[in-house]
């Protein structure tokens, strides 16, 4: 493939991509963000096995970088899913929905 088309799909993925996340609802975020979470898991035990099998040093040094952004990228993850569940609680701590605890 020629530069053109590689750019010509790229751009057209950032449209895409862009145009389908706009459209989900703020309420599935957080399940979003959660099964996002465990795909960087699964990108970081691939970039860890990609690291154990590196036989020259810029492949292990590839593979360590590797393993040091995805361990960002998961943590970030968290990070982001843990304040959008803060959103969902009360003053109190406590989730704001009523029905899950009561009033005592």
């Amino acid at each position: 493939m020629d530069a053109i088309a590689i750019i010509s799909i790229f751009v057209l993925a950032v449209f895409v991509g862009f145009e389908v996340v706009s459209k989900v609802s703020s309420t599935l975020h957080t399940p979003l963000m959660s099964g996002a979470n465990a795909i960087h898991g699964v990108i970081l035990v691939g970039a860890i096995i990609v690291a154990d099998h590196s036989e020259t040093a810029l492949e292990l040094g590839l593979s360590v970088a590797a393993i040091v952004l995805a361990t960002i990228n998961m943590v970030g993850g968290f990070v982001v899913t843990d304040r959008m569940l803060e959103m969902f609680k009360g003053k109190s701590g406590k989730p704001s929905d009523k029905s899950a605890g009561g009033d005592k």
